[in-house]
């Protein structure tokens, strides 16, 4: 469009919203609107017929009929009042497809403050539309299927919701038989066509149809009049158009299906295929579930009926009740996966999208020119980054997979050190007080984790106490005897007490039986990750320890940390804080291994950046073969897990063998302690973990060259 005024509000408008922009201008009072190319590809029309201006009643003809009247009285209110035009309605394209857009709009007014033109833009919104349609349909089928036991009662009541949700004409079942070659069929829901039930073969709906089901795989056929694949047959007989058929496998065998048809062709989208695929997973489940339960309960009623019969007979129901209930303990671990999984997606969905956003912008704003912005979205895209490798900690704190520094640690000077960052995380309102043991035991932890863990459990008994309290924290010594070390989980011996009492609300049994696990939390939605006392109890448990928590409704909480005494030698106290500065690097050569590409390259710039040669490898024996060259190497930096059957650690110690006296540096997603060794590296290898800050890796690299 050759119209440059409004451009300023153009963008405006464009900056508060996201996806595929097409931007609009239409004149007043005429009513002729222009589009750009991107609103010509949302209308599905010649985007040189766009840019000529087609009256702005046309656009509403492309209207869903039951979204017009909004539009116009959202125009009306623009023209009315001057507020800008602001509406989500459907687009029918001429393919008959139906698009979501989200359009928005402005006034601009002459000199005179007359209007003259509005200006604004449309965005393709359908995928979050129909992301929100999925998400909601799903609630609804989970309250659905909650309290449902039988397997018959299940598959019904989710037939009826998918097949409305759809507009289906038929959703069933399919249940192979013994002989392997013929289908059971039953109907789940029916809307406006026979139903169709009875024994037919599987043969009948053609040899593809038929080996795509066995291999696991779903089907759809858009037509099966016009498929190429034999499915007409099948239609034919069946009164059916478009079909999706979902299988059902068990050990490696073709077992069943989930049905969904049309009476009319149908194209369908990825994402139907995916929901309809989603709903058959939860369907098997919940089935799958009932059959459990419905087992056990038999089982336990047959236990009871056979109390008093013979040893083999109770033998015999023991071992159904105890495969019963391993199925049942199965699917409730499936449960707690899920929740897992889809506290971790939630939380990585919101950080990937404030990355990958704020790349875009840059993307765009390089292209037009406008370096002077980029800072902000540079910003934005760092700290998403930070707090998704924020996350991944604490999740590899949870599964004592973290990478841990273990020194000597005099828990005492430990908390004394932390006692002014305490006090000043904690409100005015909450009085802390410190209770070091004389002659406190030495343990071997990370003194950085275990900062973080108090630092946690100060945090947390200051929001359980919003009208102000007091937190105590102290450390003791203490001997666990068989018994005791027992209900703790730990073997008998000594240990170092490290707690934190609170005055707060206190917690219920319940509470406290969950409060260890991930993303379990009892903040409202946004206050809390539900990741801090998992990562707590994962680091002290990785450290050999263990983590208990006594309390009471409005009787306060305890948190004891229990960590085993050290009874080594001094392994030389805590490293200077502040080494002297090394200068910067004088040639010496560095070989990087990583069979990332991307992380080969950042490492390099670094060095390069700090006045080193870089040499790349990327697998281990590339590696060796570098260093059995005769070229000098200063420094290994190696991935632990590397391809071709040679691991970092591997790498190093043959390394040394080519070059005594190589100094090393792992850099590692998680703790490989299998790989890496715990606590066994050898002089002059050191670790760092994935993500890092190329400058916090900078200064790890000095500081091991600069060593000598």
């Amino acid at each position: 469009m050759a119209r440059d005024s409004g451009h300023r509000d153009m963008l405006d408008l464009a900056l508060s919203v996201s996806g595929i922009i097409g931007i609009w201008d239409g004149d007043l009072p005429g009513g002729r609107v222009y589009g750009d190319a991107n609103f010509a590809r949302i209308y599905g029309m010649d985007p040189a017929e766009v840019a000529r201006g087609k009256p702005l009643g046309f656009y509403y003809d492309r209207m869903h009929p039951d979204d017009v009247g909004g539009a116009v009285a959202a125009r009306d209110r623009m023209m009315a009042e001057g507020v800008d035009f602001s509406h989500e309605h459907r687009i029918v394209r001429p393919d008959g497809s139906l698009l979501w857009v989200s359009a928005r709009g402005r006034l601009l007014r002459d000199g005179a403050g007359q209007p003259v033109r509005f200006i604004g833009v449309s965005v393709d919104i359908t995928e979050r539309r129909l992301a929100e349609a999925r998400q909601a349909f799903l609630l609804e089928l989970q309250d659905a299927l909650r309290g449902l036991t039988e397997p018959r009662e299940i598959l019904t009541a989710a037939a009826t919701h998918l097949g409305r949700h759809l507009g289906a004409a038929r959703i069933g079942y399919s249940e192979v038989q013994g002989d392997d070659e013929t289908l059971l069929i039953t109907n789940g829901y029916v809307d406006g066509v026979p139903p169709v039930n009875g024994i037919f073969p599987l043969a009948a709906f053609g040899p593809h149809h038929a080996a795509t089901m066995r291999a696991g795989q779903t089907v759809a056929y858009e037509d099966v009049m016009t498929d190429t694949r034999g499915a007409r047959a099948f239609g034919e007989k069946l009164g059916t158009r478009a079909h999706v058929s979902v299988p059902l496998v068990r050990h490696g065998r073709y077992t069943g299906s989930l049905y969904v048809t049309h009476g009319r062709a149908h194209r369908w989208t990825a994402a139907e295929i995916a929901l309809i695929e989603e709903v058959a997973a939860r369907i098997w489940e919940a089935a799958e579930r009932g059959r459990a339960e419905a087992r056990l309960r038999a089982s336990e009623e047959r236990l009871r009926l056979l109390n008093a019969t013979l040893e083999q007979q109770v033998e015999e129901r023991t071992a159904e009740l105890m495969a019963a209930e391993a199925a049942l303990r199965q699917s409730q671990k499936m449960e707690a996966v899920g929740q897992l999984t889809g506290g971790l997606a939630h939380d990585f969905n919101n950080l990937l999208t404030g990355i990958s956003g704020s790349l875009e912008f840059i993307e765009m704003r390089l292209a037009q020119g406008r370096v002077g912005e980029l800072d902000r979205y540079l910003q934005v895209a760092l700290g998403a980054a930070k707090r998704a490798a924020a996350l991944t900690h604490r999740l590899l704190a949870f599964s004592r997979r973290q990478t841990l520094d273990p020194k000597p640690t005099d828990i005492n000077r430990l908390v004394y050190g932390m006692d002014e960052l305490i006090r000043r995380t904690v409100s005015p309102e909450v009085r802390v007080a410190v209770s070091g043991a004389p002659g406190l035991w030495a343990v071997l932890a990370d003194p950085n984790q275990l900062e973080n863990a108090l630092l946690n459990l100060c945090i947390n008994a200051r929001d359980a106490m919003p009208d102000g309290g007091s937190v105590t924290i102290e450390t003791g010594n203490c001997v666990l005897g068989e018994a005791e070390a027992r209900a703790l989980e730990l073997a008998a011996g000594a240990y170092v007490l490290l707690s934190v009492t609170d005055t707060g609300l206190g917690m219920t049994e319940d509470v406290i039986a969950l409060a260890f696990d991930p993303f379990f939390t009892t903040k409202p939605i946004g206050e809390g990750t539900g990741l801090g006392l998992s990562m707590v109890y994962g680091f002290v448990r990785q450290s050999g320890g263990q983590a208990r928590i006594y309390s009471e409704p409005g009787c306060g909480t305890k948190v004891c940390l229990y960590l085993p005494r050290y009874l080594g030698a001094d392994m030389g106290g805590e490293a200077a804080a502040d080494a002297p500065g090394v200068q910067r690097g004088a040639g010496e050569t560095v070989l990087v291994v990583d069979d990332e590409p991307s992380v080969r390259m950042l490492v390099r710039e670094v060095l390069e950046e700090l006045g080193y040669d870089a040499l790349e490898a990327e697998d281990g024996a590339s590696g060796l073969r570098i260093l059995e060259s005769g070229r000098r190497v200063d420094l290994l930096i190696t991935d632990v897990g590397l391809p071709g059957g040679m691991n970092g650690r591997q790498l190093a110690d043959a390394g040394l063998v080519a070059l005594p006296g190589l100094k090393t540096l792992f850099i590692t997603g998680y703790a490989e302690t299998a790989v890496i060794g715990e606590g066994q590296l050898k002089p002059g290898m050191h670790i760092v973990t994935k993500p890092f800050s190329l400058d916090a890796l900078g200064r790890r690299i000095k500081e091991i060259i600069g060593a000598g």
